[in-house]
């Protein structure tokens, strides 16, 4: 008799907490713990099973080049601020003051800073959302913005094209990135769920690539990559990649999901493309390089010239 209590036992806890909107990482998941993984993030929240999800795999032959993805234009990314960061028991995530914008780009209007947070694999290991051609790199940056006409990320979210996310992948070094050390320093005291300190003189602009290596990106219109999946995301996906340390990276593994497991694999799977189409603006550094090539040639053929 009790061989056939305990499963039913077992089952109405899976269907209280799956129902009660519980959702979690793929490693948060256990018998203590039965949360909805990715893969059951529709009952947490029906949007999640749409046609339109992210993140993606980007086949980069398949992409398709578009004259209209320019380069963007960054207004107070260099603003130095002081804000929280904190813990919240999925990811590491810092508010934005809404002095910082982003237009061109082939973006629709400008749209403001709201925040930023981070998604990663296990010390070190392949932790971003996108992949490019299926490669996973060990880290994604996602800043998130709204359109400037609204106040708050909810409303936003009621607009197809009301948010725009900046992503970045993070590649390894052989040496720190001394721009990232207010962050790493800041983990140290947010290690658990729900903590939160400050983070004091920083900018957008130190966090990313220099302006003039962010012309390179790829484009596509997806949702958020946690419940509730709003469809309502122009994605942005910069080639050139942030360098940190193996012990940098590690440092993200030490956090801890809110029951205290590590905070470790915190990235949804790749979703279906359904048909999108990812564009790429590919064209500013292939021209410099061009540049570069066609003044060598006309160097060459001045020098060769008979005075």
């Amino acid at each position: 008799m009790q061989q056939l209590i305990l499963p039913a036992l077992l089952a109405s806890c899976w269907t209280l907490c799956t129902e009660a909107g519980d959702w979690c990482y793929q490693t948060q998941f256990s018998l203590d713990h039965p949360c909805n993984v990715p893969e059951k993030w529709n009952l947490a929240n029906s949007r999640c099973d749409g046609r339109s999800q992210s993140p993606i795999n980007i086949v980069t032959r398949k992409t398709l080049k578009d004259k209209r993805l320019t380069p963007f234009k960054f207004d107070n990314y260099q603003q130095i601020f002081t804000g929280m960061i904190k813990n919240n028991g999925h990811s590491v995530q810092a508010g934005v003051p809404h002095l910082s914008t982003v237009s061109g780009g082939g973006l629709p209007t400008s749209y403001k800073a709201v925040q930023f947070h981070l998604h990663w694999g296990n010390n070190g290991g392949p932790g971003s959302e996108h992949t490019i051609d299926g490669e996973q790199y060990p880290m994604e940056l996602h800043i998130v913005h709204m359109k400037q006409q609204y106040t708050d990320l909810t409303t936003a979210l009621s607009d197809q094209e009301g948010v725009a996310v900046l992503g970045f992948f993070y590649e390894k070094s052989n040496s720190a990135n001394r721009k990232y050390e207010p962050i790493i320093n800041a983990l140290r005291s947010i290690r658990n769920a729900k903590d939160n300190t400050s983070l004091i003189a920083i900018s957008l602009a130190q966090l990313i690539p220099a302006e003039q290596n962010l012309t390179s990106y790829y484009r596509y219109k997806g949702s958020l990559t946690t419940p509730g999946c709003n469809e309502a995301v122009i994605w942005t996906l910069f080639e050139s990649p942030i360098p940190l340390s193996m012990e940098q990276l590690r440092a993200f593994s030490e956090l801890k999901f809110h029951d205290g497991k590590s905070m470790v694999g915190t990235f949804r799977p790749v979703q279906p493309l359904n048909g999108r189409q990812v564009s790429w603006s590919g064209g500013a550094v292939i021209l410099a390089s061009s540049f570069l090539l066609m003044a060598a040639i006309a160097t060459a053929l001045g020098l060769s010239q008979p005075n």
